[in-house]
């Protein structure tokens, strides 16, 4: 009883928490930044990563198991990771990628505590799942999908910037193209305006180049880490078929979408050290969408070796 008092509590305060949270990153995304605001969103994610936490070792005493048995204890610890994320680069006084961070913090801790609000009776393991590599298997998945995101997301915010360069390198041709052909009457206003403009042009242009190449710097060595563990996941649940089914691997939906969504961060780590930023930040944004495929896609249909990892409603 005292458990699920706790884990009650627990729960409605992350969501608390998350309720007021999400108006107040819209708030600073889409108008502008206010330094208190900034500071309390701050507060508030590193309380609901405690919250977390306690919903985490709770759930664990009191099951006596590690809570990874099915997708929504696993997407309170895929939040769990993304917030670990997220005060790594608060430690690091990384503003601009612990903004871009901050939503998938916030989104991801949003729909676990959400779905945890209907979860409070004891969730019977099925043979299969009573191994000592339920935590192995499943926590180093899990590991490996939060940073693998993390870096996509930094990607997807990597080639949307390059896009947007391309896009002010062709206006401001454009507007020197406008000086060079422009009437001799108004050579002088020309002269000005494209100056002006030129200085405002480079100044951003330094400036996106800094976030660029920290962008480019954390995307590569956050993938790096989370393909480590995803491979280190997929061996150990290779291992664990083989003692519970008989065979390492048997093409399950969710073993073989795990495969693909390891080629192609395989294709990433090969592409950035042989290529540019942009085209492995297009692979980066494929797989990103292939791990929300393999996470919930397979497990939502329910089909396959792994049918027990779906939501408890």
């Amino acid at each position: 009883m005292l458990f699920s008092t706790f884990e009650h509590i627990l729960t409605h305060i992350s969501f608390s928490i998350v309720s007021i949270l999400i108006p107040i990153v819209f708030r600073i995304l889409l108008v502008d930044e206010i330094i208190e605001l900034s500071d309390s969103s701050e507060r508030g994610i590193t309380a609901g990563f405690f919250c977390l936490t306690g919903l985490l070792i709770n759930r664990w005493i009191r099951f006596r198991h590690f809570p990874l048995s099915e997708l929504s204890e696993s997407l309170i610890f895929l939040s769990w990771g993304f917030s670990i994320i997220y005060l790594v680069l608060y430690l690091k006084k990384n503003k601009n990628l612990r903004s871009i961070i901050k939503i998938g913090v916030i989104f991801t801790q949003a729909f676990s505590t959400l779905n945890s609000l209907n979860i409070h009776k004891s969730v019977i393991l099925v043979p299969a799942l009573q191994s000592q590599w339920l935590m192995m298997h499943v926590s180093m998945t899990l590991v490996g999908y939060t940073a693998l995101l993390c870096g996509s997301l930094l990607s997807v915010t990597l080639l949307v910037i390059t896009f947007q360069k391309m896009i002010f390198s062709k206006l401001h041709f454009l507007l020197t193209k406008t000086f060079y052909f422009g009437n001799n009457q108004n050579a002088n206003e020309n002269i000005k305006t494209v100056l002006q403009r030129t200085f405002f042009f480079s100044t951003r242009n330094f400036y996106r180049y800094q976030l660029i190449q920290q962008l480019e710097h954390w995307s590569y060595r956050v993938i790096s880490i989370g393909f480590f563990f995803f491979s280190i996941g997929i061996l150990s649940g290779a291992v664990w078929a083989n003692e519970a089914w008989g065979s390492y691997w048997n093409w399950d939906p969710k073993e073989t979408w795990a495969f693909i969504t390891w080629i192609i961060f395989t294709i990433y780590l090969h592409t950035k050290k042989n290529s540019n930023g942009t085209n492995s930040s297009i692979v980066a944004v494929i797989g990103f969408l292939l791990i929300w495929l393999c996470y919930f896609g397979i497990n939502l249909l329910e089909i396959g070796l792994h049918s027990y990892g779906s939501f408890l409603f």
